[in-house]
């Protein structure tokens, strides 16, 4: 089937091609009754702009990269989503590469969006140590990017985050002050930026009532949750609380105290960080930090649009109000 062109409606409607293109962009100097006449009949031909053309010309591709450490969990799910709610507003088609967790694949990730020559690029790091080289070589460049969630150690660049830091400590106050008195922190990997702020927040919240910190690898997934709580039991030290680093970490630890028999949260209560929706379809519900991550998504695309409209413009960083959410985990009755 051949491809409608300016050129044909223009010949179709008697006029000339660049009045044509510019009613299509939405010219106001052309008359409203000529671009009426022009969009319909872009409708009825079933017109579709040539992008590849308009890249050439505008020097643009419309296109923005997301890199991601994972597409596992609801939190990158629904962040993506506000991503593209305001990026597809404005025409702007989005890729999206999951970089599980890889250094390696993540800078594999970075350079395929340089291939791509996006416009811009949003990134989330699975280290943040990693990839810097790469990272200051493509903002040398000018390629406009900003960070959500997970920040890169020591590159400046817009980003937009929660306080990591004061809502784990302030969960753990919650959880301390509703009884809990030997509360064991199941931290994340230590390359992750977001993992060193939770543990402190856990460790000065213990701290502030002299109480022992104890934390035991818990990893990212479901598996290191559960492998958690056997090392937690095989230490021989008994707790009456779990912080987690995430929601998954959690579900996982609370699978296994229930195979363990035992109760949640009359025996072991259990909170975490990064809570979703699946937070509130396990029994008993789970006690959680909330992020708000459709807005965290919005944020960053408008501020990664901010940066491709005036890359000089001051890098921001764009601190969110997550939400404490106090679940049965950890409301012991």
């Amino acid at each position: 089937m051949k491809r409608v062109t300016i050129k044909d409606l223009a010949s179709e409607l008697g006029l000339s091609p660049s009045t044509v293109s510019r009613a299509l962009n939405g010219d106001r100097n052309i008359r409203p009754g000529t671009r009426q006449r022009v969009l319909e009949a872009a409708k009825a031909r079933g017109y579709k702009p040539n992008l590849a053309a308009t890249s050439m010309k505008t020097g643009r591709t419309y296109t923005v990269g997301v890199v991601v450490p994972e597409m596992v969990t609801g939190y990158t799910i629904e962040v993506i989503r506000g991503i593209q709610d305001v990026l597809y507003a404005k025409g702007i088609r989005v890729i999206v590469a999951d970089s599980a967790e890889d250094p390696v694949r993540e800078k594999e990730n970075l350079l395929m969006m340089e291939r791509f020559m996006v416009d811009g690029l949003v990134f989330s790091p699975s280290n943040y140590h990693e990839n810097h080289e790469t990272l200051e070589r493509l903002i040398r460049e000018g390629l406009p990017m900003v960070c959500f969630g997970r920040i890169p150690y020591g590159i400046d660049i817009p980003k937009v985050v929660v306080d990591d830091y004061s809502k784990s400590f302030f969960v753990v106050e919650k959880m301390i002050l509703s009884g809990c008195r030997r509360i064991c922190h199941f931290t994340g990997p230590d390359e992750v930026y977001n993992a060193v702020e939770r543990a402190k927040g856990y460790c000065d919240a213990m701290a502030k009532y002299k109480l022992e910190a104890i934390e035991f690898p818990g990893g990212l997934g479901k598996e290191g949750g559960y492998a958690a709580v056997d090392r937690m039991m095989e230490s021989g030290k008994a707790f009456d609380g779990i912080y987690a680093f995430n929601e998954a970490v959690a579900v996982g630890a609370m699978t296994r105290l229930r195979e363990l028999g035992r109760r949640i949260p009359e025996e072991i209560a259990v909170a975490a960080f990064a809570g979703t929706d699946l937070s509130t379809v396990i029994y008993p519900q789970l006690t959680t930090v909330e992020p708000p991550m459709t807005e965290m998504g919005r944020t960053t695309a408008e501020l990664l649009i901010e940066k491709i409209k005036d890359p000089s413009v001051e890098s921001r960083t764009v601190v969110l109000n997550a939400e404490i959410k106090l679940r049965g985990s950890t409301e012991k009755k």
